[in-house]
């Protein structure tokens, strides 16, 4: 089941279950819009994966099966998440 972690990895922004500014990789690294598509211009900088937006649990589920509230904060080094962007960014995600 999705984890539905509850910040940004990177920048530490609030990603509560009914935002609409999370996104995740295929592992459920968790960043803000502005940092996986910005910063890391959709190449997750762990596992060189793209992110789509995570879904929302609805009221009546997310009650029999909370979201976490172990925060993970793993602040990328900015210059290595560019060059890592810089090799992937450019090929589709099904081809990388």
């Amino acid at each position: 089941m999705l984890e539905i972690r509850p910040n940004c990895e990177h920048c530490n922004k609030e990603l509560p279950n009914t935002s609409t500014e999370a996104m995740i990789c295929t592992f459920e690294c968790t960043y803000c819009k502005s940092c996986a598509l910005e910063v890391f211009e959709n190449v997750c900088p762990s596992c060189s994966g793209n992110f789509v937006t995570r879904p929302i649990r609805l009221k009546k589920i997310i009650e029999k099966y909370p979201a976490s509230t172990i925060e993970v904060l793993k602040p990328k080094d900015l210059e290595k998440a560019k060059l890592h962007s810089d090799v992937h960014k450019n090929i589709p995600p099904e081809k990388r």
